[in-house]
């Protein structure tokens, strides 16, 4: 060999020295490194290793509030519409404007120029009511509303009551008599309000409605037969109805609050009001697609929107975990063996249960997990 070639094969072994100690230092570091996880975590099995090397980067197990919550598509509005039919014979002489708002004891249409006015209940008014002797639930209808608008109507009795009537008329179905005093104050009701004053009431003189209405669609037109559809009503307050999924309504309860998402992002606090117990749905639709089944859940918003119809979003919280100790869900190492662990900043590995998973966020607890503790998390 030339003294040159020996001089460059000198030059070579220094190098070659330098890349077997870096790979041997490789090897004993690891070797540490799954001797401190055997060390830290002692209850883990042999087998219950970490399925992935953590990177550098590090985190904080803090203390806060967790949640879980879901978002579903709403329609703001004032609730489902009701139909309103006319009753008796005659001409419609008079229509409410669209977005009007009709109370108890108010004209709601006309027909033949005689006012037709609104009371509320749940018993229609069925015959007519002219006799001392009629008793039933359509006259404590008629009594509901005379004592509700200030009329003097005399003592109430019913066929089971040993003294005066308490507003029973949803235990004792045989309802009120129509008394000679009810029938006055009738009259005196009738002449106020400009309908002749008889005394009498006659079926298509009144409607009964479940409460005050905003009047929608009005779909009969002035000259029509009043036997038949006149309108739509609806609540007069804004609601949301949301249809959730059958099988995600669990924690969504009467009284949640929840968040509403208007069109233009603004969002506004709200309640459930009420949760449907009909399931819609669940069958193939018109269209022939398989439709889920849902349940209509009604939410009140607390801040009236300038909107009165809009689609909307609802945030429902259905679970909350307060003052808990959690990391970034990157913060998780899988075990080969099951579960989860932590890595500290140290090398060492915690075991951990793992709670709710929320925002990123998971809740952890465990045997020497506190909060302000660095530990290693994915970049």
């Amino acid at each position: 060999m030339a003294r040159s070639d020996v001089a460059r094969g000198a030059r070579r072994r220094p190098g070659r020295r330098r890349a077997v100690a870096v790979v041997s230092a490789l090897v004993a570091a690891a070797g540490l490194a799954a001797a401190g996880y055997a060390v830290t975590s002692g209850t883990h099995a042999r087998g219950d290793s970490p399925a992935r090397t953590a990177s550098a980067a590090t985190t904080t197990v803090v203390r806060t509030d967790l949640s879980d919550s879901r978002t579903h598509r709403g329609v703001l509005g004032f609730g489902p519409g009701i139909t309103v039919k006319g009753a008796g014979t005659g001409t419609v002489t008079e229509l409410p404007s669209t977005g009007s708002t009709v109370k108890r004891g108010r004209q709601l249409y006309a027909v033949d120029d005689r006012p037709v006015m609104v009371f509320y209940g749940s018993t229609p008014l069925f015959r007519t009511l002219d006799k001392p002797t009629l008793r039933g639930r359509d006259v404590t209808v008629v009594a509901d509303n005379m004592e509700a608008l200030g009329y003097d109507i005399g003592p109430r009795t019913n066929s089971g009551a040993s003294g005066p009537y308490t507003g029973g008329s949803l235990v004792d179905r045989t309802g009120d008599v129509y008394t000679r005093t009810l029938a006055a104050a009738v009259k005196r009701w009738q002449k106020r309000v400009g309908m002749t004053p008889t005394g009498r009431l006659e079926v298509g003189q009144i409607v009964v409605l479940p409460g005050p209405v905003r009047v929608g669609a009005v779909t009969a037109q002035l000259g029509d037969p009043v036997a038949g559809p006149l309108m739509t009503v609806t609540r007069t307050t804004k609601a949301v109805s949301v249809p959730v999924p059958a099988t995600d309504t669990d924690g969504i309860t009467k009284g949640a609050h929840v968040t509403i998402t208007l069109p233009d992002s603004r969002e506004i606090p709200g309640t459930v009001t009420a949760i449907s117990q009909s399931v819609q749905g669940g069958g193939d639709s018109p269209v022939g697609e398989n439709t889920p089944p849902t349940l209509d859940v009604t939410v009140a918003p607390s801040v009236l929107p300038k909107y009165d119809t809009a689609n909307v979003e609802v945030r429902f919280t259905s679970v909350a975990r307060k003052h808990v100790l959690a990391v970034p869900v990157g913060a998780l190492v899988a075990l080969s063996g099951g579960g989860y662990a932590v890595q500290r900043t140290d090398g060492g590995y915690l075991a951990v249960t793992t709670g709710l998973y929320a925002s990123g966020m998971v809740e952890v607890s465990g045997t020497g997990l506190t909060e302000g503790l660095r530990v290693v998390t994915a970049s």
